[in-house]
Protein backbone atom coordinates (compact mmCIF):
# COMPACT_ATOMS: atom_id res chain seq x y z
CA UNK A 1 0.00 0.00 0.00
CA UNK A 2 1.30 3.42 -0.93
CA UNK A 3 1.14 5.84 1.99
CA UNK A 4 1.82 9.58 1.82
CA UNK A 5 2.88 11.46 4.95
CA UNK A 6 2.53 15.26 4.90
CA UNK A 7 3.89 17.77 7.40
CA UNK A 8 2.14 21.06 6.56
CA UNK A 9 4.46 23.50 8.30
CA UNK A 10 4.43 27.22 8.90
CA UNK A 11 7.34 27.96 6.58
CA UNK A 12 7.78 24.70 4.63
CA UNK A 13 5.74 21.65 3.72
CA UNK A 14 7.35 18.21 3.56
CA UNK A 15 5.86 15.07 2.00
CA UNK A 16 7.28 11.53 2.26
CA UNK A 17 6.06 8.53 0.29
CA UNK A 18 6.20 4.90 1.41
CA UNK A 19 5.96 2.35 -1.39
CA UNK A 20 4.55 -1.21 -1.03
CA UNK A 21 8.08 -2.62 -0.62
CA UNK A 22 8.54 -0.50 2.52
CA UNK A 23 10.98 2.01 1.08
CA UNK A 24 10.50 5.67 2.01
CA UNK A 25 11.49 8.57 -0.21
CA UNK A 26 10.68 12.28 -0.19
CA UNK A 27 8.69 14.11 -2.81
CA UNK A 28 10.97 16.67 -4.44
CA UNK A 29 9.84 20.15 -5.36
CA UNK A 30 12.30 21.92 -7.64
CA UNK A 31 14.89 19.38 -6.52
CA UNK A 32 14.34 19.96 -2.79
CA UNK A 33 12.28 18.02 -0.21
CA UNK A 34 11.13 21.37 1.22
CA UNK A 35 8.18 23.11 -0.43
CA UNK A 36 7.72 26.67 0.88
CA UNK A 37 4.17 26.95 2.20
CA UNK A 38 3.89 30.42 0.65
CA UNK A 39 1.12 31.31 -1.84
CA UNK A 40 0.72 34.14 -4.33
CA UNK A 41 -2.44 35.23 -6.13
CA UNK A 42 -1.73 36.48 -9.63
CA UNK A 43 -3.66 39.25 -11.33
CA UNK A 44 -5.27 36.60 -13.52
CA UNK A 45 -6.68 34.84 -10.45
CA UNK A 46 -4.23 31.93 -10.62
CA UNK A 47 -2.64 30.76 -7.37
CA UNK A 48 1.09 30.09 -7.31
CA UNK A 49 2.78 28.01 -4.57
CA UNK A 50 6.28 27.58 -3.22
CA UNK A 51 9.37 29.20 -4.66
CA UNK A 52 7.39 30.57 -7.58
CA UNK A 53 5.22 32.41 -5.08
CA UNK A 54 8.29 33.83 -3.36
CA UNK A 55 9.68 35.08 -6.66
CA UNK A 56 6.38 36.68 -7.67
CA UNK A 57 6.11 38.34 -4.26
CA UNK A 58 8.69 40.89 -5.37
CA UNK A 59 6.24 42.16 -7.97
CA UNK A 60 3.34 42.75 -5.55
CA UNK A 61 3.83 41.63 -1.94
CA UNK A 62 0.19 42.48 -1.13
CA UNK A 63 -0.83 39.35 -3.07
CA UNK A 64 1.59 37.17 -1.13
CA UNK A 65 1.11 35.13 2.04
CA UNK A 66 4.34 33.48 3.31
CA UNK A 67 2.85 31.60 6.30
CA UNK A 68 -0.76 30.55 5.73
CA UNK A 69 -0.67 28.08 8.64
CA UNK A 70 -0.39 31.02 11.03
CA UNK A 71 -3.71 32.30 9.72
CA UNK A 72 -5.68 29.16 10.60
CA UNK A 73 -7.74 31.02 13.21
CA UNK A 74 -8.52 33.99 10.95
CA UNK A 75 -10.90 32.09 8.75
CA UNK A 76 -10.00 34.14 5.66
CA UNK A 77 -6.86 35.56 4.07
CA UNK A 78 -6.65 38.74 1.99
CA UNK A 79 -4.54 38.37 -1.14
CA UNK A 80 -4.57 41.53 -3.20
CA UNK A 81 -8.19 42.59 -3.58
CA UNK A 82 -9.64 39.13 -2.84
CA UNK A 83 -10.63 37.44 0.40
CA UNK A 84 -10.07 33.70 0.34
CA UNK A 85 -11.05 31.06 2.92
CA UNK A 86 -8.12 29.61 4.81
CA UNK A 87 -9.12 26.10 3.77
CA UNK A 88 -8.87 27.11 0.10
CA UNK A 89 -5.34 28.40 0.67
CA UNK A 90 -4.47 25.15 2.46
CA UNK A 91 -5.93 23.21 -0.47
CA UNK A 92 -3.73 25.16 -2.90
CA UNK A 93 -0.55 24.11 -1.08
CA UNK A 94 -1.70 20.53 -0.59
CA UNK A 95 -2.80 20.39 -4.21
CA UNK A 96 0.82 20.93 -5.24
CA UNK A 97 1.77 17.93 -3.09
CA UNK A 98 -0.98 15.83 -4.66
CA UNK A 99 0.17 16.77 -8.16
CA UNK A 100 3.76 15.78 -7.44
CA UNK A 101 2.67 12.50 -5.83
CA UNK A 102 0.53 11.67 -8.84
CA UNK A 103 3.42 12.47 -11.16
CA UNK A 104 5.83 10.15 -9.32
CA UNK A 105 3.60 7.13 -8.72
CA UNK A 106 1.04 7.58 -11.52
CA UNK A 107 -1.97 7.98 -9.24
CA UNK A 108 -3.01 9.23 -5.83
CA UNK A 109 -1.71 7.34 -2.78
CA UNK A 110 -3.88 4.73 -1.07
CA UNK A 111 -3.59 6.46 2.29
CA UNK A 112 -2.67 9.96 3.46
CA UNK A 113 -1.40 10.89 6.91
CA UNK A 114 -1.11 14.51 8.02
CA UNK A 115 0.56 15.83 11.15
CA UNK A 116 -0.49 18.71 13.35
CA UNK A 117 0.66 20.36 16.59
CA UNK A 118 -0.41 18.42 19.65
CA UNK A 119 -2.18 21.48 21.06
CA UNK A 120 -4.46 21.95 18.05
CA UNK A 121 -8.16 21.61 18.85
CA UNK A 122 -10.71 19.90 16.66
CA UNK A 123 -11.61 23.03 14.68
CA UNK A 124 -8.03 23.52 13.51
CA UNK A 125 -7.63 19.83 12.72
CA UNK A 126 -10.82 19.90 10.65
CA UNK A 127 -9.37 22.77 8.63
CA UNK A 128 -6.46 20.51 7.66
CA UNK A 129 -8.81 17.68 6.72
CA UNK A 130 -11.00 19.97 4.63
CA UNK A 131 -7.98 21.44 2.85
CA UNK A 132 -6.69 17.96 1.96
CA UNK A 133 -10.08 16.82 0.67
CA UNK A 134 -10.47 19.97 -1.44
CA UNK A 135 -7.01 19.31 -2.88
CA UNK A 136 -8.24 15.95 -4.18
CA UNK A 137 -6.38 13.80 -1.66
CA UNK A 138 -7.96 10.89 0.22
CA UNK A 139 -9.32 11.82 3.61
CA UNK A 140 -6.20 12.00 5.78
CA UNK A 141 -5.52 10.37 9.11
CA UNK A 142 -4.26 12.94 11.60
CA UNK A 143 -1.22 12.27 13.77
CA UNK A 144 0.21 14.57 16.41
CA UNK A 145 3.62 15.93 15.44
CA UNK A 146 5.43 14.77 18.63
CA UNK A 147 4.02 11.26 18.18
CA UNK A 148 5.34 11.17 14.62
CA UNK A 149 8.72 12.54 15.73
CA UNK A 150 9.02 9.95 18.51
CA UNK A 151 8.17 7.18 16.04
CA UNK A 152 10.90 8.42 13.71
CA UNK A 153 13.60 8.46 16.38
CA UNK A 154 12.59 5.01 17.55
CA UNK A 155 12.45 3.43 14.08
CA UNK A 156 15.16 5.24 12.14
CA UNK A 157 17.77 5.92 14.82
CA UNK A 158 17.22 2.55 16.54
CA UNK A 159 16.68 4.40 19.82
CA UNK A 160 15.47 1.94 22.43
CA UNK A 161 12.33 3.24 24.15
CA UNK A 162 10.92 0.46 26.35
CA UNK A 163 7.22 0.40 27.18
CA UNK A 164 6.57 2.83 30.01
CA UNK A 165 9.57 5.08 29.30
CA UNK A 166 9.25 8.67 28.06
CA UNK A 167 11.06 11.14 25.84
CA UNK A 168 10.74 14.86 25.11
CA UNK A 169 10.30 16.57 21.74
CA UNK A 170 11.67 20.11 21.26
CA UNK A 171 9.98 21.37 18.08
CA UNK A 172 11.17 24.82 16.99
CA UNK A 173 9.76 25.62 13.58
CA UNK A 174 9.31 28.68 11.43
CA UNK A 175 6.30 30.11 13.24
CA UNK A 176 5.74 28.35 16.57
CA UNK A 177 7.44 26.34 19.28
CA UNK A 178 6.05 23.15 20.81
CA UNK A 179 7.38 21.12 23.73
CA UNK A 180 5.90 17.68 24.33
CA UNK A 181 6.61 14.70 26.54
CA UNK A 182 5.40 11.37 25.15
CA UNK A 183 5.41 7.92 26.71
CA UNK A 184 5.81 4.59 24.93
CA UNK A 185 2.88 2.22 25.29
CA UNK A 186 2.02 -1.13 23.76
CA UNK A 187 -0.02 0.75 21.13
CA UNK A 188 2.63 3.35 20.24
CA UNK A 189 3.08 6.70 21.96
CA UNK A 190 0.78 8.82 24.08
CA UNK A 191 1.12 12.48 25.04
CA UNK A 192 1.78 13.02 28.73
CA UNK A 193 2.20 16.80 28.74
CA UNK A 194 2.45 19.55 26.17
CA UNK A 195 3.29 23.21 26.00
CA UNK A 196 4.14 25.78 23.42
CA UNK A 197 4.81 29.37 22.45
CA UNK A 198 2.80 30.72 19.50
CA UNK A 199 5.02 33.77 19.13
CA UNK A 200 8.44 32.09 18.93
CA UNK A 201 9.84 30.73 15.70
CA UNK A 202 12.17 31.43 12.80
CA UNK A 203 10.02 34.35 11.61
CA UNK A 204 10.39 36.03 15.00
CA UNK A 205 14.16 35.60 14.81
CA UNK A 206 14.10 37.34 11.43
CA UNK A 207 12.11 40.18 12.93
CA UNK A 208 14.68 40.57 15.73
CA UNK A 209 17.46 40.91 13.13
CA UNK A 210 15.41 43.50 11.18
CA UNK A 211 14.95 45.57 14.34
CA UNK A 212 18.68 45.36 15.03
CA UNK A 213 19.51 46.61 11.53
CA UNK A 214 17.01 49.43 11.88
CA UNK A 215 18.55 50.50 15.18
CA UNK A 216 21.99 50.65 13.54
CA UNK A 217 21.23 52.18 10.13
CA UNK A 218 18.12 54.28 10.66
CA UNK A 219 20.25 57.02 12.22
CA UNK A 220 22.19 57.68 9.04
CA UNK A 221 19.61 56.52 6.47
CA UNK A 222 16.35 57.32 8.19
CA UNK A 223 14.30 58.05 5.07
CA UNK A 224 15.35 54.89 3.28
CA UNK A 225 14.79 52.73 6.32
CA UNK A 226 11.36 54.25 6.91
CA UNK A 227 10.32 53.33 3.37
CA UNK A 228 11.56 49.79 3.93
CA UNK A 229 9.39 49.50 7.01
CA UNK A 230 6.37 51.31 5.52
CA UNK A 231 6.45 50.90 1.70
CA UNK A 232 4.87 53.64 -0.37
CA UNK A 233 4.94 52.03 -3.80
CA UNK A 234 5.72 48.78 -5.58
CA UNK A 235 9.44 49.48 -5.56
CA UNK A 236 9.47 49.90 -1.80
CA UNK A 237 7.49 46.69 -1.36
CA UNK A 238 9.96 44.78 -3.52
CA UNK A 239 12.88 46.18 -1.51
CA UNK A 240 11.19 45.20 1.72
CA UNK A 241 10.62 41.66 0.47
CA UNK A 242 14.23 41.37 -0.69
CA UNK A 243 15.43 42.52 2.72
CA UNK A 244 13.43 39.88 4.57
CA UNK A 245 14.63 37.14 2.24
CA UNK A 246 18.24 38.20 2.71
CA UNK A 247 17.82 38.29 6.48
CA UNK A 248 16.41 34.77 6.48
CA UNK A 249 19.25 33.49 4.32
CA UNK A 250 21.85 35.12 6.58
CA UNK A 251 20.22 33.59 9.68
CA UNK A 252 20.37 30.11 8.15
CA UNK A 253 23.96 30.70 7.05
CA UNK A 254 25.00 31.65 10.58
CA UNK A 255 24.06 28.14 11.74
CA UNK A 256 27.02 26.93 9.65
CA UNK A 257 29.44 29.89 9.65
CA UNK A 258 30.44 32.66 12.04
CA UNK A 259 29.49 35.69 9.91
CA UNK A 260 27.25 36.73 7.02
CA UNK A 261 26.42 39.85 5.04
CA UNK A 262 22.94 41.31 4.54
CA UNK A 263 22.25 43.63 1.62
CA UNK A 264 20.10 46.65 2.45
CA UNK A 265 18.13 47.58 -0.69
CA UNK A 266 18.03 51.26 -1.75
CA UNK A 267 20.88 52.05 0.65
CA UNK A 268 23.51 50.05 -1.24
CA UNK A 269 24.89 48.86 2.08
CA UNK A 270 26.05 45.35 3.00
CA UNK A 271 25.49 44.97 6.72
CA UNK A 272 27.82 42.55 8.51
CA UNK A 273 26.25 40.22 11.06
CA UNK A 274 28.14 37.74 13.22
CA UNK A 275 26.89 34.63 14.96
CA UNK A 276 27.53 36.21 18.35
CA UNK A 277 25.31 39.15 17.41
CA UNK A 278 22.56 36.82 16.19
CA UNK A 279 22.71 34.74 19.37
CA UNK A 280 22.52 37.88 21.49
CA UNK A 281 19.39 38.96 19.61
CA UNK A 282 17.55 35.65 19.78
CA UNK A 283 18.79 34.40 23.14
CA UNK A 284 15.70 35.71 25.03
CA UNK A 285 13.45 33.75 22.65
CA UNK A 286 15.45 30.55 23.02
CA UNK A 287 15.56 30.86 26.80
CA UNK A 288 11.78 30.99 26.76
CA UNK A 289 11.67 27.77 24.76
CA UNK A 290 13.96 25.98 27.20
CA UNK A 291 11.90 27.21 30.16
CA UNK A 292 8.76 25.97 28.39
CA UNK A 293 10.40 22.58 27.87
CA UNK A 294 11.38 22.40 31.53
CA UNK A 295 7.83 23.23 32.60
CA UNK A 296 6.40 20.60 30.29
CA UNK A 297 8.69 17.91 31.71
CA UNK A 298 7.63 18.90 35.23
CA UNK A 299 3.94 18.77 34.31
CA UNK A 300 4.49 15.20 33.14
CA UNK A 301 5.66 14.39 36.70
CA UNK A 302 9.14 13.61 35.41
CA UNK A 303 12.64 14.99 35.66
CA UNK A 304 15.19 15.20 32.84
CA UNK A 305 16.90 12.12 34.30
CA UNK A 306 13.73 10.08 33.72
CA UNK A 307 13.75 10.73 29.97
CA UNK A 308 15.26 8.46 27.36
CA UNK A 309 16.33 11.59 25.49
CA UNK A 310 15.43 15.04 24.20
CA UNK A 311 15.05 15.27 20.43
CA UNK A 312 15.28 18.43 18.33
CA UNK A 313 12.75 18.88 15.53
CA UNK A 314 12.09 21.78 13.16
CA UNK A 315 14.30 23.88 10.94
CA UNK A 316 15.04 26.54 13.55
CA UNK A 317 16.41 23.88 15.92
CA UNK A 318 19.56 23.92 13.76
CA UNK A 319 20.68 27.05 15.61
CA UNK A 320 23.59 25.89 17.80
CA UNK A 321 22.52 28.06 20.73
CA UNK A 322 19.29 26.06 21.15
CA UNK A 323 21.13 22.79 21.88
CA UNK A 324 23.64 24.63 24.07
CA UNK A 325 20.95 26.16 26.28
CA UNK A 326 19.13 22.83 26.65
CA UNK A 327 22.34 21.08 27.67
CA UNK A 328 23.28 23.86 30.11
CA UNK A 329 19.92 24.10 31.85
CA UNK A 330 18.72 20.49 31.84
CA UNK A 331 22.14 18.78 31.90
CA UNK A 332 21.01 16.50 29.07
CA UNK A 333 22.63 16.59 25.65
CA UNK A 334 19.83 16.73 23.06
CA UNK A 335 19.80 14.66 19.89
CA UNK A 336 20.00 16.69 16.68
CA UNK A 337 19.78 15.67 13.03
CA UNK A 338 21.28 16.96 9.83
CA UNK A 339 17.85 17.64 8.31
CA UNK A 340 15.31 18.05 11.12
CA UNK A 341 12.66 19.43 8.74
CA UNK A 342 11.79 15.94 7.41
CA UNK A 343 11.56 14.13 10.75
CA UNK A 344 7.84 14.65 11.36
CA UNK A 345 6.68 13.72 7.86
CA UNK A 346 8.76 10.55 7.78
CA UNK A 347 7.81 9.67 11.34
CA UNK A 348 4.12 9.75 10.40
CA UNK A 349 4.82 6.78 8.11
CA UNK A 350 6.43 4.88 11.00
CA UNK A 351 3.44 5.13 13.33
CA UNK A 352 2.00 1.64 13.71
CA UNK A 353 5.11 -0.10 12.39
CA UNK A 354 7.29 -0.11 15.51
CA UNK A 355 8.30 -3.47 17.01
CA UNK A 356 5.61 -4.63 19.42
CA UNK A 357 3.20 -1.92 18.31
CA UNK A 358 -0.34 -2.76 17.29
CA UNK A 359 -1.27 -0.59 14.32
CA UNK A 360 -4.97 -1.39 14.66
CA UNK A 361 -5.05 0.02 18.15
CA UNK A 362 -3.10 3.06 17.03
CA UNK A 363 -5.66 3.97 14.37
CA UNK A 364 -8.69 2.87 16.37
CA UNK A 365 -8.25 5.81 18.70
CA UNK A 366 -7.27 9.27 17.49
CA UNK A 367 -3.50 9.31 17.65
CA UNK A 368 -3.51 13.04 18.19
CA UNK A 369 -5.63 12.95 21.33
CA UNK A 370 -3.43 13.98 24.26
CA UNK A 371 -3.55 11.92 27.40
CA UNK A 372 -3.79 14.07 30.53
CA UNK A 373 -1.13 13.59 33.17
CA UNK A 374 -1.88 11.21 35.98
CA UNK A 375 -3.52 12.71 38.99
CA UNK A 376 -1.99 12.47 42.40
CA UNK A 377 1.42 13.30 43.78
CA UNK A 378 4.35 13.11 41.40
CA UNK A 379 6.36 9.96 41.46
CA UNK A 380 9.54 11.98 41.88
CA UNK A 381 9.86 15.46 43.33
CA UNK A 382 10.65 17.92 40.56
CA UNK A 383 13.28 19.94 42.36
CA UNK A 384 15.13 20.93 39.23
CA UNK A 385 17.55 19.25 36.90
CA UNK A 386 19.66 16.67 38.66
CA UNK A 387 21.37 15.04 35.74
CA UNK A 388 25.09 14.98 35.37
CA UNK A 389 26.59 15.78 32.02
CA UNK A 390 28.11 12.34 31.72
CA UNK A 391 24.69 10.77 31.98
CA UNK A 392 23.36 12.49 28.90
CA UNK A 393 22.06 10.10 26.33
CA UNK A 394 22.31 7.02 28.59
CA UNK A 395 19.32 4.91 29.53
CA UNK A 396 18.07 5.63 33.03
CA UNK A 397 18.76 2.92 35.56
CA UNK A 398 15.09 2.39 36.38
CA UNK A 399 11.78 3.82 35.21
CA UNK A 400 9.60 6.01 37.35
CA UNK A 401 7.53 2.98 38.25
CA UNK A 402 8.22 -0.76 37.86
CA UNK A 403 7.03 -2.04 34.54
CA UNK A 404 6.65 -5.79 34.30
CA UNK A 405 4.88 -5.79 30.96
CA UNK A 406 2.73 -3.69 28.67
CA UNK A 407 0.25 -1.57 30.63
CA UNK A 408 -3.39 -2.57 30.25
CA UNK A 409 -5.22 -0.59 27.62
CA UNK A 410 -8.76 0.35 28.64
CA UNK A 411 -10.92 1.68 25.85
CA UNK A 412 -13.59 4.04 27.12
CA UNK A 413 -16.66 4.93 25.09
CA UNK A 414 -16.35 8.43 23.60
CA UNK A 415 -18.21 11.09 25.53
CA UNK A 416 -18.81 13.25 22.47
CA UNK A 417 -18.91 13.11 18.70
CA UNK A 418 -15.90 11.56 16.94
CA UNK A 419 -13.13 13.84 15.73
CA UNK A 420 -13.68 12.68 12.17
CA UNK A 421 -17.06 13.56 10.61
CA UNK A 422 -16.88 10.49 8.42
CA UNK A 423 -19.05 8.51 10.86
CA UNK A 424 -18.40 5.82 13.44
CA UNK A 425 -15.51 3.50 12.80
CA UNK A 426 -16.45 -0.13 12.28
CA UNK A 427 -14.35 -2.78 13.85
CA UNK A 428 -13.15 -5.18 11.13
CA UNK A 429 -14.37 -8.75 11.60
CA UNK A 430 -11.81 -11.53 11.51
CA UNK A 431 -11.93 -13.69 8.36
CA UNK A 432 -13.89 -16.91 8.58
CA UNK A 433 -12.04 -20.17 8.24
CA UNK A 434 -13.93 -23.29 7.06
CA UNK A 435 -13.41 -26.42 9.16
CA UNK A 436 -10.62 -25.15 11.29
CA UNK A 437 -8.13 -27.87 12.12
CA UNK A 438 -6.23 -27.55 15.36
CA UNK A 439 -2.52 -27.47 14.80
CA UNK A 440 -0.63 -30.63 15.62
CA UNK A 441 1.98 -30.36 18.29
CA UNK A 442 5.42 -30.55 16.83
CA UNK A 443 7.30 -33.73 17.69
CA UNK A 444 10.27 -33.11 19.92
CA UNK A 445 13.50 -33.30 18.03
CA UNK A 446 16.15 -35.30 19.91
CA UNK A 447 19.34 -33.42 20.38
CA UNK A 448 22.15 -34.48 18.11
CA UNK A 449 25.01 -36.19 19.92
CA UNK A 450 28.06 -34.07 20.07
CA UNK A 451 31.05 -36.09 18.78
CA UNK A 452 33.77 -36.51 21.32
CA UNK A 453 36.99 -34.77 20.54
CA UNK A 454 39.66 -37.24 19.41
CA UNK A 455 42.73 -37.26 21.67
CA UNK A 456 46.32 -38.03 20.75
CA UNK A 457 47.87 -41.32 21.91
CA UNK A 458 50.19 -39.64 24.38
CA UNK A 459 47.13 -38.03 26.07
CA UNK A 460 45.76 -41.46 27.04
CA UNK A 461 47.21 -42.69 30.41
CA UNK A 462 46.44 -46.35 29.72
CA UNK A 463 48.34 -46.33 26.44
CA UNK A 464 51.35 -44.65 28.01
CA UNK A 465 51.44 -47.13 30.92
CA UNK A 466 51.14 -50.08 28.54
CA UNK A 467 54.03 -48.86 26.42
CA UNK A 468 56.23 -48.32 29.48
CA UNK A 469 55.50 -51.82 30.82
CA UNK A 470 56.19 -53.34 27.40
CA UNK A 471 59.53 -51.51 27.17
CA UNK A 472 60.50 -52.68 30.68
CA UNK A 473 59.62 -56.29 29.89
CA UNK A 474 61.46 -56.15 26.60
CA UNK A 475 64.54 -54.72 28.29
CA UNK A 476 64.39 -57.33 31.08
CA UNK A 477 64.06 -60.13 28.54
CA UNK A 478 67.12 -58.83 26.68
CA UNK A 479 69.19 -58.69 29.89
CA UNK A 480 68.19 -62.21 30.93
CA UNK A 481 69.07 -63.52 27.50
CA UNK A 482 72.54 -61.98 27.62
CA UNK A 483 73.23 -63.43 31.07
CA UNK A 484 72.10 -66.87 29.96
CA UNK A 485 74.42 -66.87 26.96
CA UNK A 486 77.40 -65.78 29.11
CA UNK A 487 76.92 -68.46 31.78
CA UNK A 488 76.58 -71.26 29.22
CA UNK A 489 79.93 -70.35 27.61
CA UNK A 490 81.83 -70.53 30.93
CA UNK A 491 80.44 -73.98 31.87
CA UNK A 492 81.39 -75.80 28.54
CA UNK A 493 84.83 -77.76 29.01
CA UNK A 494 85.36 -78.59 25.41
CA UNK A 495 85.25 -75.05 24.51
CA UNK A 496 87.79 -74.17 27.16
CA UNK A 497 90.27 -77.08 26.18
CA UNK A 498 90.18 -76.28 22.58
CA UNK A 499 90.92 -72.63 23.30
CA UNK A 500 93.62 -73.75 25.76
CA UNK A 501 95.26 -76.22 23.32
CA UNK A 502 95.15 -73.75 20.61
CA UNK A 503 96.73 -71.23 22.80
CA UNK A 504 99.44 -73.64 23.95
CA UNK A 505 100.15 -74.75 20.47
CA UNK A 506 100.49 -71.25 19.30
CA UNK A 507 102.93 -70.42 22.05
CA UNK A 508 105.08 -73.43 21.31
Amino acid sequence: MRVLGIDFGTSNTVAMLRTPDGRVRPLLFDGSPLLPSAVYLGTDGRMVVGRDAERNARVDPSRFEPNPKRRVDDGTIFLGDRELPVTDVFATVLGTVATEARRQIGSLPDEVRMTHPARWAERRRNALIEGAVRAGLPRPKLIAEPVAAASYFTAELQTSVPVGRSLAIYDLGGGTFDATVVRRTAAGFEVLAEGGLPDVGGVDFDHAVIEHLGHVYSRTNGDFWQRLQNPLDATDRRNRRMLWEDVRGAKEMLSRTTSADIHLPAMEIDAHLTRDELERLIRPYLERTVNCLTTTITEAHLTPRDLVGIFLVGGSSRIPLAAHLIHSQLQVAPTALEQPETVVAEGSLRVGTLPGEDSARTTGRPVSAPVPPRSGPPMRPATGPQVSGAGAGRPVAAPTRPVSGPPPHVQRPPSGPPASPAGPMRTPMPPRVANPVPPRPAAPVPPKPVPAQKKSWYQEPAVVVTLIVALVLLLGFFIVLCLAIGSSAEDDPSTGSTYGLGTTTALE
